[in-house]
């Protein structure tokens, strides 16, 4: 992946550029809200803030750097129109662009991007936009926005390896620290391609050196944690789509070369907290990089949604996340980056089903019962604990006269049950096979 420009060379990524981008965008994007978020900061023993940008007109951050980058066009360049590819956000802020600018634009995005999302892509476009649904990932639009460029002469607005699009997103780090009035001990950003936290760490290094920045991408697609391992950007051959505004084959250069220069480390979700009292006793400033599994990310949405009243997409709830069950030194002030908030309520059921399984409530069992009355009813009273519940009973095979096998998803009173279940499954005269979250017959359950 390259930068797209006419030649020039961009200005550097650096703080003054930040600011330059800020005062582009004063009076169109919204200052969106720090808010501190007293179930977080009672829960990690810190104070911890929300970075609200799911509030911004088209839900998401995206705004800053579509906006930034298409404000600096040429008239011959608009003239050409611009193309992008997006998983649905970085789409909203080109289509804001165009038609705030009045300039043509084609967007290229995923078959799969939530129909909440290409819906609000055509409202803020209108007619300056056409919204093409393509491929499988981001990267099967990228290469088509590629191909089109080169076929049209239009100009590409990359949605993170351009320096102009990562400035836009880097004026987050500039509302941070204007708004706690004070430098952040330690900001979590979530990472798909790698602008945003590439402008914020470009930011915060130069004005807030003191504040350690976590990047936090989803288990299912760490492109940049693999780079950084590899020493360079590399493709991944198999990505989980599910995270779809982070769900990214490949790091950008751009992004890959500001991170890798801080001498960033990985570190295990688990051993955050540790990671957080060595932070709290040593030099602050420092850069790290964590994934976390896709499950916990259901369960972290669907606290924002229930307790905090936040309606947020998978990336969104990324930095969150991260956050669950780690301990933080109490006088750490914590800023989490709420990305995005284009979730598709049709995709809530199965938030609900991965949190489940993530948590340890919800199990799937092959059961083989024999083919003679009462089996269901020994079943029920010999192997199933007082608060576990059948979610799914269906038949697999009946023409065995002797058993007939049936797929049963059983959600659990506590997690702690799963072995008490297993052992009153071994004593019992069925035979239960678990599916394990992972196998290749589990891939047909999700």
């Amino acid at each position: 992946m390259q930068n797209w420009h006419d030649g020039r060379v961009p200005s550097p990524l650096n703080a003054v550029e930040i600011d330059a981008a800020g005062k582009r965008l004063a009076g169109v994007v919204a200052r969106t809200p720090l808010e501190r978020n007293v179930r977080l900061s009672h829960a990690t023993g810190a104070n911890v803030f929300f970075k609200r940008e799911d509030l911004q007109v088209v839900r998401s951050y995206k705004i800053r750097g579509a906006y930034n980058l298409i404000v600096q066009l040429t008239e011959e360049e608009k003239a050409a129109g611009v193309v992008a590819a997006s998983a649905g956000n970085h789409a909203q802020g080109v289509a804001f662009a165009c038609r705030t600018m009045g300039i043509n634009g084609r967007i290229y995005v995923p078959a799969k991007t939530p129909n909440q999302k290409r819906d609000r892509i055509r409202v803020h476009g209108g007619e300056f936009v056409e919204l093409i649904p393509i491929g499988r990932t981001y990267d099967d639009a990228w290469d088509a926005a590629v191909a089109d460029v080169e076929r049209t002469g239009a100009t590409m607005v990359p949605p993170f390896d351009d320096p102009r699009t990562a400035a836009g997103q880097g004026t987050i780090a500039v509302e941070i620290l204007e708004q706690l009035r004070t430098q952040p001990d330690v900001v979590v950003v979530p990472v798909g391609g790698g602008g945003c936290i590439s402008g914020i760490i470009s930011y915060l290094r130069e004005r807030s050196p003191h504040t350690t920045v976590i990047g936090v991408e989803p288990a299912g697609a760490p492109s940049m944690t693999a780079a950084l391992d590899a020493g360079g950007p590399i493709t991944l051959h198999d990505i989980d789509p599910f995270v779809d505004g982070a769900a990214v084959r490949r790091i950008g250069n751009l992004p890959y070369d500001t991170i890798a220069a801080t001498g960033a480390k990985v570190v295990a979700h688990g051993g955050l907290s540790q990671y957080f009292r060595k932070r709290a006793q040593d030099e602050p400033g420092e850069f790290a990089m964590v994934t976390v599994e896709e499950g916990a990310v259901c369960a972290a949405m669907l606290e924002l949604y229930q307790n905090d009243g936040i309606i947020a997409e998978p990336a969104g709830a990324l930095s969150t996340a991260a956050l669950s069950g780690v301990s933080i030194a109490p006088d750490l002030n914590v800023v989490c980056l709420v990305s995005g908030g284009n979730n598709d309520v049709s995709r809530y059921g199965e938030i609900v089903e991965r949190s489940l399984v993530y948590q340890g409530y919800k199990h799937y069992f092959l059961v083989d019962f024999p083919q003679e009355p009462g089996a269901l009813r020994r079943f029920l009273d010999e192997v199933l604990g007082p608060d576990d519940d059948i979610t799914l009973f269906e038949y697999v095979k009946r023409n065995n006269r002797e058993t007939g096998a049936a797929l049963v998803a059983l959600e659990l009173g506590d997690p702690k049950g799963l072995g008490p279940l297993l052992d009153r499954m071994e004593k019992s005269r069925l035979h239960c096979e678990r599916l394990e979250p992972g196998s290749p017959a589990y891939r047909y359950l999700t």
